[in-house]
């Protein structure tokens, strides 16, 4: 806490000590935050899971090996402190752009995927991300639909989505 406060008020004088890696405040452990939460809030983190992880963030923040593994570990731990979404939505909200945040989601709808079942506990995560990142509701449902098409190329076509979701016009109602 002191601790907290202490870099809290460098940071506001300018006397911080440069860029610590991993820092609560960074958007990539943030980012890895919310995709170890999607990964196991269904309740089986299993190794096609943890494989996606890692492929993600090496991907997407351009990290390898140690780095990548670094990154995850810390986001496990911050993820395992966290009361709420939060605490990584604010940081994600703040350092990113309208494209960024869309970005995240994918991201974890992409991460949901990698199981090959999105969980009902998932889908609700994204919704409460997207909502707190201020992604729209038509941006997430096309942000499912990629991240469904990539894991399952042949989930796109006629057995695609319908209803009110549905890329289509309104078929003469």
């Amino acid at each position: 806490m002191l601790s907290a406060l202490k870099n809290f008020i460098s940071e506001l004088t300018g006397e911080a000590e440069g860029p610590k890696p991993f820092e609560a405040a960074d958007y990539q452990l943030a980012a890895a935050a919310l995709l170890v939460h999607i990964a196991s809030v269904d309740g089986d983190f299993d190794d096609s899971e943890k494989a996606r992880i890692r492929q993600l963030v090496e991907a997407r923040f351009g990290l390898e090996g140690d780095e990548a593994a670094e990154l995850i570990q810390a986001a496990r731990e911050s993820e395992a402190d966290a009361v709420d979404l939060y605490r990584f939505t604010s940081v994600l909200k703040r350092r990113l752009d309208e494209e960024g945040r869309r970005q995240i989601v994918g991201m974890l709808w992409d991460m949901a995927h990698a199981d090959g079942a999105v969980h009902e506990f998932e889908e609700n995560v994204v919704w409460r991300v997207a909502e707190l990142l201020g992604v729209s509701t038509r941006d997430r449902v096309e942000l499912r639909r990629e991240a469904r098409d990539a894991a399952d190329p042949g989930a796109s076509g006629a057995s695609g989505p319908s209803g009110p979701w549905s890329r289509g016009k309104d078929s003469g109602r």
